[in-house]
């Protein structure tokens, strides 16, 4: 069932790990960000969307994972759009033909088997390096690129509401998940500088919507940037830390990211044995 958070701005939260899909009004129709996630919720997305009189203009994927990018055919055939990093990385990962048996074989392992459509999973359009705002008729949103927790990922601001759709950042239930650590990238300096960027903006801002999580006002948002903060930090400097989303005080349900915060942790330090570098 959508919701609204802010004037001309609604949310579908799935069940699956609380994702958020963001609707956004304009003048002809509605900006769809990140819809998911199984085929039912994607039913009574379309449905409420249709019954509304709301037809989807446009689309936006905030970043290269599975459950950003998926679409069902009553959607319609609008442009989907994602930053151009964030596109070439799924062209690339979509190059491979094993590529959705995979993520198929991986959701086994989920509540979610065999219920996600894959068909139109990626089929977005790379906007040019450095596009600022969504190319669109609807008020002006922002498009915050940064390079924490996958390449190409954005956080988008919409200007004329006051919300800021965060991605896979921000959220009361995820710690910060970072980027490749087995690679070259510096991820704990990406991580640092996209919340300097959420910083710049967080005057501006009245609601707060991530990707998986709880939708927060105002008060939230230097909270939630402060505590990602923190938990990267501790992460760095391989300090033990006190973080309401991991350990006893974890969400019920949510006690599995305690063994992604472990594994992180783990693989930060391997890297660090490998090359010297803190993160």
């Amino acid at each position: 069932m959508l919701r609204q958070v802010a004037e001309g701005v609604l949310i579908h939260q799935s069940e699956f790990v609380q994702s958020n899909a963001v609707v956004v009004q304009g003048r002809a129709g509605v900006l769809l960000i990140d819809p998911g996630v199984t085929g039912s919720e994607l039913d009574c997305l379309v449905n409420d969307l249709h019954e509304s009189g709301r037809p989807v203009v446009a689309g936006f994927s905030t970043h290269p994972h599975w459950d950003h990018l998926l679409w069902h055919a009553r959607l319609g055939e609008a442009p989907r759009y994602g930053t151009a990093r964030c596109a070439a990385t799924v062209r690339d990962q979509l190059s491979d033909a094993g590529a959705k048996a995979r993520i198929a074989a991986h959701l086994l392992e989920t509540e979610i088997a065999g219920q996600v459509p894959l068909d139109l999973l990626g089929l977005i359009t790379g906007l040019p390096a450095e596009t600022a705002r969504i190319p669109w008729d609807g008020p002006h949103v922002r498009i915050i690129e940064h390079q924490a927790h996958a390449p190409g990922h954005s956080a988008l601001l919409i200007e004329e509401r006051g919300v800021l759709v965060a991605g896979d950042m921000l959220s009361d239930v995820l710690i910060p998940m970072l980027g490749d650590v087995n690679g070259t990238d510096d991820v704990i300096g990406d991580y640092l500088a996209a919340l300097r960027l959420m910083e710049e903006v967080a005057d501006d801002v009245d609601v707060i919507i991530p990707g998986h999580g709880s939708v927060g006002g105002a008060d939230q948002v230097r909270a939630r940037i402060d505590q990602d903060r923190a938990y990267v930090h501790a992460l760095r400097d391989r300090r033990d830390l006190s973080d309401p989303r991991i350990g006893p005080s974890a969400k019920p349900g949510w006690e599995w990211v305690s063994d992604v915060h472990a594994g992180q942790l783990q693989r930060l330090a391997r890297r660090s044995e490998r090359d010297g570098t803190p993160g």
